[in-house]
């Protein structure tokens, strides 16, 4: 499955929000896209997901029957999908294993914590946590939605300058078979591994490729067959008789 976004442009009220851009990304890809602080960074990763119709050009997914609008998750975008600092972590992941119709009672969200090493700030004002914290927590309540295969992370240098923070997470969600799309705006373009795709650009770099995670062959619960003699068990056995 693949997310293909060809010249997509987007003008606003005020001029242009964003310039033609395309990007292809397919599972098990890691996309890392920059632009210029602003609405259109953000405005990029909303119509990835079918969120916002593009003046120009189109975004389509190839290989699957979903729409976008269930196929892409955008985590943390300001002023769309972001949470409100104010609340604390257990509501804000319950809110988030509501949407993704997954169980959200007291004791289901204090199970999701504690299996995401997140138990002891559950009373914690979103706003409070650390951004390396916050990114993982949207971005993991984010791949728990049903049908989601492809995460596109807005913006979430615009919390911290450390790139390892939200880098490595990325690259371990891409390896699950996800496409994960990076988007960004304070980092400068240098600080970011490898050359970053851009907002205004119809040619880009060929995006990180991560193998799916391995898994464990099934073992075999069948008779196995004796192993042939070797030739020195072969001399041996015809050596002097007892």
């Amino acid at each position: 499955m693949q997310v293909r976004a060809d010249r997509v442009s987007l003008e606003g009220h005020h001029g242009t929000l964003l310039p033609p851009t395309s990007l292809t990304v397919g599972e098990g890809d890691l996309a890392i896209v920059h632009g210029e602080p602003g609405v259109g960074v953000t405005a990029f990763g909303l119509a990835l997901a079918g969120r916002l119709k593009p003046t120009t050009g189109t975004v389509h997914a190839e290989g699957g029957d979903a729409a976008l609008t269930e196929l892409v998750a955008v985590v943390d975008a300001p002023g769309v999908s972001e949470p409100d600092d104010a609340l604390p972590l257990r509501v804000v992941a319950g809110e988030e294993l509501a949407l993704a119709h997954r169980p959200a009672g007291k004791e289901d969200v204090a199970r999701w914590l504690a299996e995401h090493d997140a138990a002891p700030f559950a009373g914690t004002r979103f706003e409070n946590l650390t951004p390396a914290l916050r990114t993982r927590l949207l971005t993991e309540l984010a791949a728990e939605r049903k049908g989601v295969r492809v995460l596109v992370l807005d913006t979430p240098d615009r919390h911290t300058s450390h790139v390892e923070s939200w880098l490595e997470l990325a690259r371990e969600q891409a390896g699950r078979g996800l496409a994960v799309v990076v988007l960004t705006a304070t980092t400068p373009a240098s600080a970011l591994p490898g050359a970053p795709a851009r907002l205004g650009s119809a040619e880009q770099p060929a995006p990180e490729h991560f193998a799916p995670e391995p898994t464990e062959p099934p073992k075999s619960t069948g008779p196995t067959e004796p192993p042939e003699p070797t030739e020195e068990l072969a001399t041996s056995t015809d050596g002097d008789p007892a």
